[in-house]
């Protein structure tokens, strides 16, 4: 994962947002954390596995989106027919849907992965605003001793720890251990999603180009 080049990328981006909406003096560290606190909350959601209460426990990896012309028919007069039978009246023929070469289907998305580069995008910022892109530079050997190990606790476990070193990266008296903390933060959210849920660098890493793609266009658009 090209972690330099993700944090040109993101500087980037960050000096866009900051520019546009004239926030040059403002200090935005405590709003970048809430949107990372909020962003894992997201995750978890599309992860679904602390979801006790429920029997569907699978994380979301996959959406399909469909056509919205026919629905995801191949039939152009799908919709005009529902509304014809609802009527009474006789269905029209088939005809071929010509949106996305009438297939009907658009593609899919991976919401879990999503969720994660998301959160992703506020690590990256965090760093970027408090000097520790060096922190987020983490040994492979720590990944393959804890994919030996497990997670103590689970992914429930690891993710609350995580959380707290998150947190205690910011809230903490302690000057000497913020950045410490943060690595760590950083090294159990990359194991769960490396680890717990089977992302490869790679996958992480095309789906922030995308994501981050998103986002200036979202810029652009006046979000």
């Amino acid at each position: 994962m090209n972690l330099k080049k993700m944090f040109e990328m993101q500087k980037t981006l960050d000096e866009r947002i900051i520019k546009e909406k004239g926030l040059e003096s403002k200090d935005l560290l405590p709003n970048t954390y809430v949107a990372l606190d909020t962003e894992l909350a997201e995750f978890a959601n599309e992860g679904r596995w602390f979801k006790h209460w429920s029997k569907n426990q699978k994380p979301r990896t996959k959406i399909e989106h469909f056509c919205p012309t026919c629905d995801g028919t191949g039939d152009k007069n799908h919709d005009i027919n529902l509304q014809y039978l609802e009527e009474g009246h006789a269905a029209e023929p088939y005809s071929k849907c010509q949106d996305w070469n009438g297939s009907g289907k658009i593609g899919e998305s991976n919401p879990l992965l999503t969720e994660f580069v998301d959160c992703l995008h506020f690590f990256l910022s965090i760093a970027i605003k408090k000097g520790w892109e060096d922190a987020m530079n983490l040994p492979e050997e720590g990944f393959v001793e804890m994919k030996k190990k497990g997670f103590e606790g689970g992914l429930t476990g690891v993710f609350l720890e995580m959380k707290w070193m998150l947190l205690n990266s910011y809230m903490s008296k302690d000057q000497s251990t913020k950045k410490t903390r943060f690595s760590l933060a950083w090294a159990l959210f990359l194991s769960i999603g490396t680890i717990g849920f089977g992302f490869t660098l790679e996958q992480i890493e095309a789906a922030y180009m995308d994501k981050n793609a998103v986002n200036h266009q979202r810029q652009q658009e006046g979000y």
